[in-house]
């Protein structure tokens, strides 16, 4: 008892989304059962508003149809099952607009809160239903508590509310015996209508305090231990196909920013097509080139298209796109080795901008870009 206390006190962390998934598919979702007689019952009135008017009449119309007939059908087997048929099938007819409006609102209630859920192993014998022990255990719970205080404060609002409805409409019930046959249905019915909505309007409170409730109770038994979550995060995580969305996530975050950079770069040095390396320097720092965004294939096209968009230089070396591409990450400085080749091209770009403000003639690219022989023959690593 005291380790299970120990446990229950231990469960401080919120359920995460799998643990109110996977409860979700055992079928445990917040109910409540006043919320769905409320919203039954006030179908029921707000029913008979709307039909009581033509039930009522109907009702009226089957009475003096059935009360009203010669003598000798009294006597005739065959035409009491004929009518008793009659009468049936009329009465049927007569309430299936007001069954109609009840179903759709018993089955669309649960809606409200919790949803649809179908488990077929809610159904299913358990031992643990019918063992005395855990029947105590439930009998003396929350829930239990909050039951009885339901029940009570159920007692007492409606019986309350009956005293002074009777209090309020007993003359006019007293007084429906003195009225014609049609007139007293009429009023008996609009006195009913009224009656249930005033019922249903005092359980509407109860209703909105048995609502919350099941809300805090269903989240306070879907509680975690911090080993629970730890644990939950280890397998979630722990699945290919979960670690593969999580890594598709990250490279789509890390593209869209590297992106980003691609207008502040100095230069794109191109494979031309397989291969775009964005680079920048900062002359004012100590530092070397950076790799501010780098790509093959779809995202080398991708850079060098918004390199052109804002007037960033394109410089086409393959040699040293590659060596570029495959030596440095993101966000590095470029390898000493890559030194000499990369000043020749960033001679040239500052070249091509003194040359624009000037209104000079344009100078030669360079050729021949000195990269390293291990560069060439390989896919080397960092060198520094």
């Amino acid at each position: 008892m005291a380790e299970s206390q120990s446990q229950a006190q231990e469960r401080t962390e919120q359920a995460t989304p799998k643990r109110l998934q996977d409860a979700r598919k055992k079928g445990q979702v917040p109910r409540s059962k006043e919320l769905n007689t409320v919203m039954s019952l006030l179908g029921a009135g707000f029913g008979m508003l709307f039909f009581g008017r033509q039930i009522v009449a109907d009702i009226n119309w089957l009475m003096v149809e059935n009360l009203s007939f010669e003598r000798d059908a009294a006597f005739s087997e065959a035409l009491v099952s004929l009518r008793l048929e009659e009468t049936t099938i009329a009465s049927i007819y007569m309430l299936l607009p007001l069954l109609g409006m009840l179903t759709a609102v018993t089955v669309l209630s649960p809606l409200s809160l919790g949803g649809w859920v179908f488990n077929a192993s809610l159904v299913a014998p358990k031992m643990e239903r019918i063992s005395p022990i855990k029947g105590l255990g439930r009998l003396f719970s929350p829930r239990s508590l909050m039951e009885l205080v339901k029940a009570i404060g159920k007692f007492v609002l409606v019986s309350a509310t009956t005293c002074l409805v009777l209090y309020v409409v007993l003359d006019r019930i007293l007084g429906l015996s003195l009225q014609p046959l049609g007139a007293a249905l009429s009023s008996a019915g609009s006195l009913a209508i009224w009656c249930l909505l005033g019922f249903s309007s005092v359980l509407v409170l109860v209703a909105a305090i048995d609502v919350p409730f099941q809300l805090w109770q269903h989240r306070r038994q879907l509680r975690m231990t911090k080993q629970e979550v730890k644990d939950e995060l280890k397998e979630t995580e722990g699945r290919p196909e979960v670690r593969s969305a999580i890594r598709e996530k990250q490279q789509q975050i890390a593209r869209q920013r590297m992106m980003t950079e691609v207008p502040d770069a100095d230069v794109v040095i191109t494979n031309p097509t397989h291969y775009a390396v964005a680079l920048k320097y900062d002359q004012f720092s100590s530092g070397a080139p950076r790799v501010v965004a780098k790509g093959k294939n779809l995202v080398a096209a991708r850079i060098r298209e918004i390199a052109e968009q804002n007037g960033v230089v394109l410089f086409s070396s393959p040699p040293l796109a590659r060596a570029l591409f495959f030596s440095t990450e993101l966000n590095q400085e470029i390898p000493r080795n890559l030194f000499l080749a990369v000043a020749q091209v960033m001679a040239y770009v500052f070249q091509l901008r003194q040359a624009g403000r000037n209104s000079s003639e344009r100078p030669r690219p360079p050729r021949n870009i000195p990269v390293p022989e291990e560069y060439t023959t390989g896919q080397p690593g960092r060198s520094d």
